[in-house]
């Protein structure tokens, strides 16, 4: 019965044979010459017969060491290729995502299960942060940025592509609703409530009542929140009307938990999700994965979205976004 390889032998032996020296092959293998020398000697009793002869400082194989190297090099260098693929296919299976935060957490969160369960083997990485990414400097594959995307430059020169559109309008809870003047509308109706403002909003309710012709008292009741889903949250408790977008508040709308304040006034809408990514990263099956799959979400996004605009009677106006 053959006698089972003894692989670090070998390891040990091809690194011999191709460094020249016990010292230099110790070195590549962080193991002390000894070792080294112990696992030579180890191979030549196994196999009987000699590897090297010594020349000097250096050795040179034998003809018999000679065979062997040539076997054991080639072998080597398969199992070196195969590890080095399989590193490729682990990398091809991981995603390092950025997001804006209220889009994280509103938007692609709730969606993420399906795309984890169409590919339970990869690993992703998902950065909510308001900061855009740094690509030269940092690890990350593709970032989802909140902007009006205006401008060739506006971007950086990066691969911009279109997520979703922003569709604005007043909302507000039932309950906060019925406290208001049944009798009034517009303006007068807006001068009553206490309207909620997102900082970061492309359409805030400065530039909302401008489009519709509508002009309220200088010192009207108002809250500025610096995230969407903070401004969505105090609609919600009852606090006032928010002026926000159904790319984040369609499933509170969709359960009634919020309501449409002004049904009459068209649903102000433009695109402000965009992915981004270096024209290089979509060189990555990851990345195109990704993008492949949110498109497919937002088309059902969509569907939704027009069922629930033609439940409420509303109609849309689109606008071009300020400048982020």
């Amino acid at each position: 019965m053959a006698r089972p390889l003894n692989l670090n032998a070998y390891l040990h032996f091809e690194t011999v044979a191709r460094r020249g020296t016990v010292t230099r092959a110790a070195e590549e293998l962080s193991v002390s010459p000894s070792a080294v020398s112990q696992q030579i000697k180890l191979l030549e009793q196994t196999l009987g017969v000699r590897l090297f002869r010594r020349e000097g400082r250096r050795l040179s194989l034998t003809l018999e060491g000679e065979q062997l190297f040539q076997a054991s090099s080639a072998s080597l260098g398969m199992l070196r290729d195969a590890q080095g693929n399989l590193g490729q296919t682990r990398e091809s299976r991981r995603l390092n995502l950025r997001v804006s935060p209220s889009f994280g957490v509103r938007w692609l969160g709730p969606r993420l299960h399906d795309f984890i369960a169409r590919h339970p083997d990869w690993d992703l990485r998902i950065d909510a942060a308001p900061d855009p990414t740094d690509f030269d400097r940092e690890v990350m594959d593709l970032d989802i940025r909140y902007g009006s995307g205006q401008g060739v430059d506006h971007w950086g020169g990066f691969h911009a592509q279109a997520v979703l559109h922003d569709h604005v309008l007043p909302l507000c809870s039932p309950e906060y609703l019925s406290r208001l003047p049944g009798q009034e509308t517009g303006a007068e109706l807006l001068d009553s409530a206490r309207l909620i403002d997102s900082a970061r909003a492309l359409c805030q309710w400065d530039r909302w009542l401008l489009e519709n012709g509508i002009t309220t008292r200088s010192n009207r009741k108002s809250i500025l929140m610096d995230r969407s889903s903070m401004a969505l949250q105090l609609a919600l408790d009852g606090v006032g009307i928010v002026l926000e977008t159904l790319a984040l508040a369609l499933p509170e709308v969709t359960a009634g938990r919020l309501v449409p304040v002004t049904p009459d006034l068209p649903v102000l809408r433009f695109p402000a999700y965009w992915a981004l990514c270096p024209t290089r990263h979509l060189k990555r099956r990851a990345v195109r994965l990704f993008l492949d799959w949110q498109h497919e979400q937002a088309v059902d996004h969509d569907q939704s979205l027009s069922r629930l605009l033609t439940q409420h009677g509303l109609t849309i106006r689109d606008i071009a976004p300020e400048p982020a």
